[in-house]
Formats: C-alpha cells, sequence, structure tokens
C-alpha cells in the first residue's frame, strides 16, 4: 500500500494519521451511550419538575442516579470534544492556530468534565 505514497507526501508527511478508525468507533460508542442516557436524563428531569432544591439534591444524591449523571457527563463532553476535533481537523488549515484550538478545546472538555463530576460527587456525598 505504500507504493501508492509519493515522496513528496512522505516528505511532508501527508499520510494518513491512523487514527481515523478509533475517532469513529469512539464517536458511535459515546453517541449510543448519549441516547441511552439522555433518555434516561430527561426522564430524571421531568421527574424533578416542581421540586425544591432538598428534593433535587436528594435525588442526585442516590447513588444510581449519581453513577448514571457522571456518565452523561462523561459521555457528552468526551463525543464533544471527538466531535470538535474533527471539525477542526477538516475545517482549519492553518497549522498553529489548529494545534491552539485542539489543545483549547480539549483542555475545555476535560476541565468540564472535572468540574461536573466534582459537583455531582460534593452533592452525593453530602457536601
Amino acid at each position: 500500500m505504500n507504493r501508492f505514497r509519493t515522496p513528496l507526501k512522505n516528505v511532508r508527511g501527508l499520510g494518513a494519521a491512523k487514527t481515523g478508525t478509533e475517532h469513529f468507533v469512539h464517536q458511535r460508542l459515546t453517541a449510543t451511550a448519549l441516547i441511552l442516557l439522555g433518555l434516561w436524563f430527561v426522564a430524571f428531569v421531568l421527574s424533578l419538575l416542581g421540586a425544591d432544591y432538598v428534593a433535587a439534591t436528594a435525588a442526585i444524591a442516590k447513588p444510581w442516579n449519581a453513577v448514571l449523571l457522571v456518565g452523561f457527563l462523561v459521555a457528552m463532553f468526551w463525543h464533544a470534544q471527538i466531535g470538535l476535533q474533527v471539525i477542526l481537523e477538516d475545517y482549519v488549515h492553518n497549522s498553529l492556530l489548529a494545534l491552539a484550538l485542539q489543545v483549547s478545546v480539549k483542555f475545555i472538555a476535560v476541565l468540564g468534565a472535572i468540574v461536573s463530576i466534582f459537583a455531582v460527587a460534593r452533592i452525593a456525598l453530602g457536601n
């Protein structure tokens, strides 16, 4: 298969990055998880309509709800990061700008996930 690469492509490093399949699989797995967890999340939020703060925090503090909420948050931030990475790879052609945006997106996704999980853990464990 290497015979189809031109010498210029070898010098510029414009061959396959070899991560396309991995991104595709992760994107589909997180999408599937988000469908299932999203249905649970909508039902959970609808069950809290009209509830006060104490009732809402008590519902989040239940172990299954806390675990499912953390799973939803992890899948959501991971899915968003992968999707934005693919968009940036496809449409940003300036190497330095692309790198800066990729690092920013990854940083924001990880930070958002950590802060969200911390908030759920704090509620679940009672401050």
